[in-house]
């Protein structure tokens, strides 16, 4: 049965990565076909579910870094997926009520709960596009209004570039950004990988995963080091996501260092 509250465009019967990620993290704006999706996924990776509450909590660790210490307060939140607890604008907002936040899918249930959960927020706004085109992100009237290009902005791809295949040159993304952003700006990102870990589950899950509208690509700690070319990395650099500038008081254990994804900050000089 078709949702009262699916958009008539959207093909429920296609998995979409936004609404697998949903699911898992125990939201309710899902289609059957996400959530089977996502069992045959959790199936093949049990950890699935956790390793998308660390990237969450890396995103939530990112923006406070970037509009605490970094001082940014514009956020350009690229694949930002359906809304949940602690979003970006929350977070900014919360350090810097001036923060400006555009959010950006190529979901359309995605989008229109963005849209649904920042009514009139006037210094937010929730638009449909793609990723893998950031010029035409960076020229969309609502991105144009609310982000000024000429300031630092701070761009945040967290789990999406790994959807984004060698032959859609992802350094071509990065490339364009870096070309298009103010020097100071910043790029967050949580990535993927299979570095150090049984290939078998992780073969499995990636095979389940095809299914949706995207596939996961895995990409190796040297291969991320390469599309981060050109931005200076904040330290600790490149590293496991649960150990890039944990909680205060937070051990890890060596679980950590077997966390299948690596995230970083970039900065522009």
């Amino acid at each position: 049965m078709r949702p009262d509250w699916a958009p008539p465009e959207v093909d429920v019967d296609r998995p979409a990565s936004s609404r697998i990620y949903d699911y898992m993290l125990g939201g309710s704006h899902n289609f059957a076909a996400d959530r089977e999706v996502a069992e045959r996924a959790i199936a093949a990776m049990p950890e699935l579910p956790a390793v998308l509450r660390e990237n969450r909590a890396f995103l939530g660790r990112a923006v406070r870094y970037l509009a605490a210490e970094a001082g940014v307060d514009q956020f350009l939140d690229l694949g930002s997926g359906m809304p949940t607890a602690g979003n970006v604008h929350e977070i900014a907002g919360a350090i810097n009520p001036a923060a400006r936040v555009v959010y950006v899918d190529l979901d359309p249930v995605a989008v229109a709960h963005s849209q649904a959960i920042l009514g009139d927020h006037p210094r937010s706004d929730a638009i449909h596009a793609d990723l893998r085109d950031p010029l035409e992100v960076l020229a969309h009237p609502a991105v144009r209004d609310l982000l000024d290009r000429d300031r630092p902005i701070a761009v945040l791809l967290v789990a999406t570039l790994h959807f984004v295949p060698d032959e859609q040159r992802p350094e071509r993304i990065l490339g364009q950004l870096r070309e298009a952003l103010a020097p100071g700006s910043y790029l967050a990102l949580s990535h993927a990988s299979a570095d150090g870990r049984p290939p078998a589950g992780q073969r499995d899950a990636q095979a389940v995963y095809a299914r949706s509208d995207n596939a996961v690509l895995m990409r190796s700690r040297a291969e991320i080091a390469r599309l981060l070319d050109g931005w200076r990395l904040v330290p600790p650099g490149i590293v496991r996501c649960p150990a890039w500038h944990p909680e205060p008081g937070r051990e890890l254990g060596p679980e950590a260092d077997q966390f299948p994804g690596y995230a970083a900050i970039g900065r522009l000089a």
